[in-house]
C-alpha cells in the first residue's frame, strides 16, 4: 500500500542515518552521492565542470515531484482521452501513482539530510510551463524526467563507499525504472526498450533538465543545452540537424555522439551526416563533440573536454508494442522524442 512507502524506506536508512549523526561533515559524503538528494557533498576525484555539487541531488528529486504535481493539477480527464489515450482514468491513475513515490523519496531523504546534521535546499523554483502545454507534450517529457532520473542515479553509483547507501539507493532506482516504463507505454515505446540503462554525470543531467530550475546554486557546471531543430517525422535514417547556443560558428571537425543502453562506446558521426541509424530501439543519449573520439559508455571514463554540447534525450521507438497500442490509440511507432529544449516542444509530439 502506498502510505506504507515512507515509513519502509526511513527504515531502510535509518542505521545509516543513525551512524551518520556523529560524523562530521565531509567525512565519506561521496557515499551518498547517489541517492541524488544527499546535498554537500564532497566527490573523492574532481569531475570537470562541478565545482561543488552540494545541492544537486536534493533538487532532483523535488523537480520530479514537482512535474507530476503540476501536471496532474493542470490536466483534465477530457485532455487525456484528446491526446489519444483509450482511458482517461488509466493515465491519471498512473501518474498520479508515481507523483506520489516522487513525494514520499522527497520527504525520506529530507528527513535523512537533517538527521546528518544538514540543511536541505529548498529555495529553487521550477518552472514547467513551457513543457505543460497538452498532455502529449507533458508525457514526452515525463519520459525523459524518468529516464534522466534513472541515469543520474547510475551516473554516481561509482561514488558509492558504503554498502547500506548502495542497498538504499538501489531501492529508488528500481522504482524510478518502473516509471520509465509506464511512461515508455504511454509514449508508444517498446515497454523495457533495453537491457541496460544509460549513466548519466551531474553536468549532463543539467543540460537536460536545467532549464527547468532557478533561483539556486546547484554547485554543477551544466554542459551546453542541445537540441534537434528537425521539422517533421524523425525516424531511421533521418539526418539529425542541432541547435545550440555552443554552437555558433564553424562546425568543421564537429562530430554527434550517439550512445544507447549497453553500448561500451558511442557511435560517432561528422555532424553533418549524423543519420539516426537502423538497430537502436529506445532511449538514445546525443551530444556534440569537437573531435571524432567516441564518448565511454560508461559514466566513470567519458569525462572529456571535448564535448561542445550536450547530452539531449531522445528515444527512437523503433519496435512497437501492442501493450502501448492498447493504452494509447496514437501511440507512436517510429519517431525520435527528444527532450523538450525548450522552443521544441511541437516536435516531440507523436507523429502521425
Amino acid at each position: 500500500m502506498r502510505f506504507a512507502t515512507l515509513p519502509l524506506f526511513t527504515a531502510v536508512l535509518a542505521p545509516f542515518a543513525v551512524s551518520a549523526i556523529p560524523m562530521r561533515r565531509g567525512t565519506d559524503n561521496s557515499t551518498a552521492l547517489v541517492l541524488r538528494e544527499l546535498p554537500r557533498l564532497r566527490l573523492p576525484v574532481p569531475i570537470p565542470g562541478i565545482d561543488d555539487p552540494s545541492e544537486f541531488a536534493f533538487v532532483l528529486e523535488q523537480l520530479e515531484a514537482g512535474f507530476y504535481s503540476q501536471a496532474l493539477s493542470k490536466f483534465q480527464a477530457s485532455d487525456f482521452i484528446s491526446a489519444g489515450f483509450s482511458s482517461a482514468n488509466i493515465a491519471i491513475e498512473e501518474l498520479t501513482v508515481i507523483s506520489t513515490d516522487e513525494s514520499s523519496h522527497v520527504s525520506a531523504i529530507e528527513e535523512i539530510l537533517i538527521a546528518f546534521g544538514e540543511t536541505p535546499l529548498t529555495s529553487c523554483q521550477f518552472d514547467f510551463s513551457s513543457v505543460l502545454t497538452d498532455v502529449s507534450t507533458m508525457a514526452t517529457v515525463a519520459r525523459v524526467v524518468e529516464n534522466v532520473g534513472v541515469g543520474a542515479y547510475l551516473g554516481a553509483a561509482h561514488l558509492i563507499q558504503d554498502p547500506r547507501v548502495l542497498t538504499a539507493a538501489a531501492s529508488i532506482v528500481t522504482i524510478e525504472a518502473r516509471h520509465q516504463t509506464i511512461l515508455n507505454i504511454f509514449q508508444g515505446g517498446s515497454a523495457i526498450p533495453q537491457s541496460f540503462d544509460i549513466p548519466l554525470l551531474p553536468q549532463e543531467v543539467l543540460a537536460i533538465a536545467g532549464s527547468f530550475i532557478s533561483g539556486c546554486d546547484l554547485g554543477v557546471t551544466p554542459n551546453p543545452a542541445l537540441s534537434v531543430t528537425n521539422t517533421g517525422s524523425i525516424t531511421v535514417g533521418t539526418l539529425l540537424e542541432f541547435s545550440s547556443s555552443a554552437i555558433n560558428g564553424s562546425t568543421d571537425n564537429f562530430h554527434c555522439q550517439m550512445l544507447a543502453g549497453g553500448m561500451p562506446f558511442s557511435i560517432s558521426l561528422p555532424i553533418g551526416q549524423c543519420i539516426v541509424p537502423a538497430g537502436i530501439n529506445g532511449p538514445v543519449a546525443v551530444w556534440v563533440t569537437s573531435d571524432d573520439q567516441p564518448l565511454n559508455g560508461g559514466a566513470v571514463d567519458r569525462i572529456s573536454n571535448a564535448i561542445v554540447a550536450g547530452p539531449l534525450m531522445a528515444f527512437i521507438d523503433t519496435q512497437p508494442e501492442t501493450l502501448s497500442s492498447l493504452v494509447r490509440a496514437d501511440s507512436n511507432s517510429t519517431a525520435i522524442t527528444t527532450t523538450v529544449s525548450l522552443a521544441q516542444a511541437e516536435l516531440d509530439r507523436p507523429c502521425h
